[in-house]
């Protein structure tokens, strides 16, 4: 702030004072004041328009010269000017040196403005997004980026996991996008192009579904065998063998069926219908093939279900993903222990939780459970006949259909499994209503399949 030691006030009186004494002097005193004010007023005018000129002056190096207030008050302006420039020639280094550092980027980075306007971005995103400086600068992003999948993940303002899409410039070209918000509802956009990592993925995943398929023919063989040879008299000794091998052989057989499973629900992030599914039948369902499996351990299984609301989405999947967390609750869960099983909806979507007091799970499991083939205990998994890829089925069928898995486990005191839907997916019974042929159709499709 600009504090001169000599103010125009004191100026001022100053040449009051001074006229007036030679007022006296000379014997008029009020004329005298008079034109010294005039002489004083037209001083500060001629000084302040050239402060005026100085400042309106494209190249302003040369500060006026002058005495007194105006001389400190042009040389107070003069170093808050080179003060000024200095800031700005810093920023300006620093903007070019993010420019380009990003430009040099592989992954495209683009800056969208509060108003979801295309703010700026760098030259990975002109080949990976085919964005154009000439055309598309400031207009909004959900008009060049145009798929519904984007757009959804746009809107539901929850970035915490990528979204996998192909180029909008080439489906052969497969995208990761990243979304982070920053200052005032403005958001900054990564687009990785991971084309390759999916190639290698698509490979595992096609040597898996064909080694998996490949295995079905001997082991069903090798199950006709063994079966027809316990319906026959055999020595104890052979007759015990045998039926470690039928037991080890539906084991196989199951972990086939399950692999070939994952398999299809990798080979596609996302569902290609939605259809209405209904849970509370199918959680009925499920619920009687849960006692059959559990009637040995007299265990308590209770429902709480929502009749009014029901998911949009994949029958069979959604029947796989239930039935195996509640299944894995009858098998881990002591003989007369309490299973709850709840389907709910809220503000934030559609809920469906298993809930047990069984042996429960340590915390430096819970992140790994979803792993294929992770195992907590080996022998536990195997007195269970679990293939060690159940919970991460369940994992990409609330995956494809935008879902998430959540665990909370407490050792002694039990475990709970939930599964979390978005709103959109959810839809009220009267839907299931007005399709009554195609859900009868579904349903014995689904008895069938089970």
């Amino acid at each position: 702030m600009y504090n001169s030691n000599h103010s125009i006030a004191s100026n001022l009186m100053l040449t009051v004072v001074i006229a007036l004494l030679i007022g006296f002097v000379i014997g008029h005193p009020g004329w005298t004041l008079a034109f010294a004010l005039i002489i004083w007023a037209l001083i500060q005018i001629k000084q302040f328009n050239r402060l005026q000129q100085w400042l309106l002056r494209h190249e302003r190096h040369e500060v006026p010269e002058a005495t007194g207030h105006w001389g400190e008050l042009f040389d107070e302006l003069s170093r808050e000017k080179k003060r000024q420039q200095g800031r700005s020639q810093s920023l300006r280094s620093v903007i070019s040196r993010f420019q380009q550092s990003s430009s040099a980027l592989s992954d495209a980075i683009v800056i969208i403005d509060n108003q979801n306007n295309l703010e700026w971005w760098n030259k990975a995103a002109d080949r990976l997004l085919g964005l154009k400086v000439q055309t598309d600068r400031g207009r909004s992003v959900m008009n060049l980026l145009r798929d519904p999948r984007f757009i959804r993940y746009y809107r539901k303002q929850n970035y915490d996991d990528p979204l996998q899409l192909p180029s909008p410039i080439s489906n052969d070209v497969i995208l990761e996008y990243r979304l982070t918000q920053f200052g005032v509802g403005d958001r900054i956009l990564i687009a990785r192009d991971i084309t390759r990592l999916k190639q290698l993925e698509q490979t595992r995943q096609d040597f898996v579904a064909n080694a998996s398929h490949e295995l079905r023919t001997p082991l069903t063989v090798i199950r006709g065998y063994l079966e027809t040879f316990l319906d026959q008299e055999l020595p104890r000794p052979l007759q015990r063998g045998l039926n470690q091998m039928a037991t080890q052989s539906k084991r196989m057989e199951n972990l086939v069926s399950d692999l070939l499973l994952l398999s299809r629900l990798e080979a596609s992030p996302h569902i290609s219908d939605e259809l209405p599914v209904p849970i509370q039948s199918m959680l009925c369902r499920i619920k009687d093939d849960a006692k059959v499996l559990g009637k040995e351990k007299d265990q308590t299984i209770t429902l709480d279900i929502d009749p009014t609301h029901l998911l949009l989405g994949q029958e069979a999947e959604i029947y796989s993903a239930f039935s195996n967390l509640i299944f894995n609750a009858v098998r881990y869960t002591q003989p007369g222990g309490e299973i709850e099983i709840r389907w709910w909806t809220d503000r934030k979507g559609a809920h469906f939780s298993v809930k047990d007091n069984g042996p429960g799970i340590d915390s430096i499991h819970l992140p790994r459970l979803s792993e294929r083939f992770y195992r907590i205990d080996e022998s536990r998994s195997s007195d269970t006949g679990g293939t060690g890829l159940g919970l991460a089925i369940v994992k990409h069928v609330l995956l494809r259909h935008g879902g998430k898995l959540a665990i909370k486990s407490t050792p002694g005191l039990g475990s709970k499994f939930s599964c979390h839907f978005p709103m959109e997916l959810v839809a009220a019974t009267s839907r299931l209503e007005e399709k009554p042929s195609s859900t009868d159709d579904q349903e014995a499709d689904t008895t069938e399949r089970t």
